[in-house]
């Protein structure tokens, strides 16, 4: 396995389960020093803490409401203090209220858009700066979605806050890329995560009909995507929205 996340700092947002607990402890067995936040359970996040620091890797873990910015700030400042270094970011946490627009409460819309969206701007902004004091830069990953490309019923906020991360990643790109900072975003499909098993049997059927290659992904598929995203096989991407949904959005 290549040498080359040995040292490196990541941080993960949202990695106390599913693609963010994959996309963490995968980087960990690569050699990544891995922090991340969560938000309620602590038992889940020192579970997470322990699989990392099996891995013989340094992990930092904290709880943080990604959509407060101050708190952002203070977390990336603890976490590269923690790991000695903060070379990736990965803006995973996220959440849905799915209902149909006549539905939506006001606190859906803010709720979603707030952890979605600004969470993401509010650790790309502060993760930005010590990246640029890296000798060799970073590179900033915005976990989106294809309901963000195509649109998806019931999910007006969702999908606006996906769509917006697509924004910040293609605006971002081009502010930082001078200082060797790659900024992409993933449009996943569906994983198979704890989410999706909440989901309705015949809702969950429906969607599989239209997926060419029949299944949902797994997490581990997505952080091995993920890894090649952060790696030195992908430095010479950047501002591309990379989609991963089995066909699903064609």
């Amino acid at each position: 396995m290549s040498k080359q996340f040995e040292g490196k700092g990541a941080i993960v947002t949202g990695a106390t389960r599913g693609i963010g607990k994959a996309a963490a402890v995968e980087l960990a067995k690569r050699g990544c020093n891995v922090a991340f936040n969560y938000a309620s359970s602590a038992e889940a996040a020192e579970k997470v803490k322990a699989e990392i620091e099996a891995q013989g890797v340094k992990a930092y873990a904290a709880s943080c409401d990604v959509a407060n910015t101050d708190a952002a700030a203070e977390f990336v400042k603890e976490a590269k203090e923690a790991l000695g270094s903060l070379d990736f970011l990965v803006n995973n946490a996220g959440i849905t209220r799915d209902t149909l627009i006549l539905r939506m409460k006001e606190d859906d819309w803010d709720s979603v858009i707030d952890t979605n969206l600004k969470g993401a701007w509010n650790f790309a902004k502060a993760a930005v700066r010590p990246m640029m004091r890296n000798e060799g830069g970073g590179v900033i990953l915005n976990i989106s979605s294809i309901s963000g490309v195509v649109g998806m019923l019931g999910q007006t906020n969702y999908s606006a806050s996906k769509a917006g991360m697509i924004g910040l990643t293609k605006a971002l790109a081009k502010e930082v890329a001078s200082r060797n900072i790659t900024v992409n975003a993933l449009a996943l499909g569906m994983v198979a995560t704890d989410m999706t098993d909440e989901m309705n049997a015949e809702f969950r059927d429906k969607i599989l009909e239209q997926i060419p290659l029949g299944r949902f992904a797994e997490p581990g598929e997505v952080a091995d995507i993920i890894c090649f995203l952060l790696s030195d096989s992908a430095k010479y991407i950047t501002g591309q929205v990379i989609q991963a949904d089995g066909g699903l959005a064609m």
